[in-house]
């Protein structure tokens, strides 16, 4: 392990070996930090969150492996109104001032652009990619495999695969060029665009184009991960936006 100087490491953190701490660091704990991470300067890792109904409870805050911290991070531990401990998994990226709320729980492998943030209670899934300045609110969902376009506030759940844009966002389409990254067959994609297609162009409701989806997803895992996070929706899924909104716009 690595730590530069003016990195201060409080009681009750745990780090794994071969991390690499840059000066001028904080890290409070109780926090478990993983093996290989690399926090970068001026990062603020495992510190109370601000929030008004946290009384000082000892929570937790848990990283798993291989993660990269930018510059001025800042990740809080959780509060006992919710599961007290924010966690964080492996193989993340998190650009330069990014911040991580209390309670909030990230896959592996999501990357998260300059300034980007998510607020108390969010769930994020594996692969999802933040653009920069992009925001969401507490308790929303992000689902695996989604891309949030830059400087968009994400104000309803994020289905999988999705990719998301604007203030606030609606959607797009599928993330089509983070399937193929990630060597996805012509397949699997094909069968998300049906499945894409029958939520968000059919004119049915959600209900329905999810009856629809069952027998499709017993089969392909990826339409099956599509239709849960349809399903595990607590604020509604993003939508397209209306031609009124576009009209409102001067469009």
């Amino acid at each position: 392990m690595h730590v530069g100087p003016w990195t201060i490491i409080g009681p009750g953190v745990e780090v794994g070996d071969d991390c690499r701490i840059a000066s001028h660091v904080i890290l409070k704990g109780p926090t478990r930090l993983g093996h290989n991470n690399h926090i970068f300067q001026f990062s603020s890792i495992g510190e109370d969150t601000p929030a008004l109904a946290y009384g000082g409870e000892p929570t937790r805050l848990t990283i798993g492996d291989n993660n990269v911290f930018r510059e001025g991070v800042t990740i809080h531990r959780g509060m006992v109104q919710d599961a007290g401990e924010t966690v964080i998994g492996s193989n993340c990226l998190l650009m330069a001032y990014v911040h991580v709320g209390h309670d909030c729980v990230l896959g592996d492998h999501v990357i998260m652009a300059n300034n980007s943030a998510v607020s108390g209670h969010c769930r994020v899934g594996d692969h999802a990619n933040f653009g920069g300045y992009a925001g969401v609110p507490q308790f929303r969902n992000v689902g695996a495999h989604s891309h949030i376009a830059g400087m968009s506030l994400v104000l309803k759940d994020v289905p999988a695969y999705m990719t998301v844009m604007g203030n606030p966002a609606s959607a797009i389409g599928l993330n089509i060029e983070g399937m193929r990254r990630r060597g996805y067959s012509n397949a699997v994609i094909a069968a998300l665009k049906r499945a894409h297609a029958t939520v968000y162009r059919q004119g049915r409701t959600v209900k329905e184009a999810c009856s629809e989806l069952e027998s499709v997803a017993r089969d392909i895992p990826e339409v099956a991960l599509f239709l849960a996070s349809i399903r595990d929706s607590r604020w509604g899924i993003v939508r397209p936006r209306r031609r009124s909104d576009a009209q409102d716009d001067g469009e």
